[in-house]
């Protein structure tokens, strides 16, 4: 790996200024980190994609470095991605790799603008929260409001993490609570909200390749979460890191660079396709037909 130029610094897109890091040369890849993240949970993945990609990362609207310029919501965060990629690439259209929160704003501007999407890379990925977890959301930006990062930074970076990832870099944990620590309690409380009200995007309609990447302890995306997100989309891979949580980049660096890595390494190589239900079952009566793809492999 060679010592690779980063460019970064706070760029107008649209109506906004947005941090904006850029490494690399070659095909374009947009990174959109999660609720509560900035650019800096992609860094393993930057130093190694950029000896072959131009990678493009950025604190999104009132996250990290980016100060928020105007009321958030998950319609406003897609808009910005698609700006994002029209003026900051070099091809005018990504592969992109989102975590958390960003692979709901990928997933919506996957399968809306196609023109603008390569191969998608869905880390940790979540979708509509069921009401319970709605509520939790809200209440815990009402927190925020109230008292600060602090209320909940701790029960985020222990809560979501793995114990063994915790023991294997015990610098994990306060890295994410760091992240946590330097957001904007207003912009984080309004993402929170966001992500509250999101719904659904046709998962169907996405026409690109995507490798959904979780942890085997991710409470928040859980395997078989990702097992059935897999089953509605065209063209999927799937793949789970051991002892790995929700932050996987941190948690679980290695796995997530060399799964990255292999999947990116063809862009046109296409999995062979398999029929089976959503529900994976030799038995199953569900009479679905539809034609799935979802390797389950492992990288050591």
């Amino acid at each position: 790996m060679t010592a690779t130029a980063i460019t970064s610094g706070l760029t107008l897109v649209g109506s906004k200024r947005l941090f904006i890091e850029t490494a690399g040369t070659g095909p374009d890849i947009v990174m959109v980190h999660g609720l509560g993240g900035t650019t800096n949970f992609f860094e393993p993945l930057v130093a190694s994609l950029a000896d072959r990609f131009r990678v493009a990362r950025y604190d999104f609207n009132g996250h990290g470095r980016s100060p928020l310029a105007e009321e958030l919501t998950l319609e406003s965060l897609v808009a910005e991605l698609a700006l994002v990629i029209e003026s900051r690439t070099v091809s005018g259209r990504a592969h992109l790799v989102g975590h958390s929160m960003g692979t709901l704003i990928v997933q919506q501007l996957a399968s809306t603008r196609p023109d603008l999407v390569q191969d998608v890379v869905l880390l940790g990925p979540v979708r509509e929260q069921a009401p319970a977890a709605q509520d939790a959301t809200r209440a815990r930006a009402a927190l925020v409001r109230d008292k600060g990062m602090v209320a909940v930074a701790d029960a985020i970076a222990n809560g979501a993490t793995a114990a063994e990832a915790a023991i294997e870099n015990p610098l994990v944990r306060p890295f994410v609570r760091e992240m946590l620590l330097g957001q904007d309690p207003e912009a984080y409380a309004q993402a929170c909200e966001a992500l509250a009200g999101a719904r659904n995007p046709d998962l169907s309609t996405i026409e690109s390749r995507v490798l959904l990447l979780t942890g085997n302890e991710d409470k928040v995306s859980t395997p078989a979460a990702n097992e059935a997100m897999a089953a509605e989309l065209d063209r999927a891979e799937m793949l789970v890191a051991p002892g790995t949580g929700h932050w996987t980049v941190p948690e679980a660096p290695d796995f997530v660079v060399a799964a990255v890595l292999d999947f990116l390494a063809d862009a046109r190589r296409l999995p062979t396709p398999s029929k089976t239900c959503a529900c994976s079952s030799d038995g199953c009566t569900s009479g679905r037909t539809k034609t799935i793809t979802i390797p389950i492999r492992k990288i050591d």
